[in-house]
């Protein structure tokens, strides 16, 4: 199988590369390459490609690597998405996408969130019950008195005004 790849052609501190169609077990420094397609220039940022070859070479079913095919997106040689061309264990970042909840068009107007609702929790006593084999064994003179609870009013949910 074919890949399209890039080739290191600069010195010591001056990446420059070939992109090159080659055979995808070989190494790109050993050569036998089947065809030059374009040159970047890492510190230029620029990269000069034949596009039509590019394009019959993506056809004849050669690939492209991460890097190159980033390369021909920025380009717009080819339409696709750009793909993670970092070391796999690198995350790539994720943009904030837009909220979905959000109106399609600019023109309709938002809708009001909803009122949060406060619920109130109503406190209550907690129920003492003994198991009846442990209230015939304890004594009944052991037992101490119990302090009266006061009943707990229910509370009310406020009323919604009328709109």
């Amino acid at each position: 199988m074919l890949s399209i790849r890039l080739q290191r052609v600069g010195s010591k501190n001056d990446p420059s590369f070939r992109m090159i169609v080659q055979d995808h077990r070989r190494h790109p420094t050993r050569g036998n390459v089947v065809e030059y397609v374009g040159s970047y220039d890492a510190r230029k940022g620029t990269p000069q490609i034949k596009g039509e070859r590019v394009q019959y070479w993506l056809g004849q079913g050669a690939q492209a690597t991460e890097t190159v095919h980033n390369l021909l997106v920025d380009a717009k040689i080819i339409k696709d998405k750009k793909v993670n061309a970092h070391n796999k264990k690198t995350k790539p970042a994720k943009k904030e996408e837009p909220k979905k909840d959000l109106p399609a068009q600019a023109g309709e107007p938002k809708a009001a969130a909803p009122a949060p609702v406060v619920e109130e929790v109503v406190a209550e006593a907690p129920k003492e019950e003994a198991a009846p084999e442990a209230v015939a064994e304890a004594p009944v003179a052991e037992a101490a008195p119990e302090e009266p609870v006061a009943p707990v009013a229910e509370a009310e949910a406020p009323e919604e005004p009328a709109a």
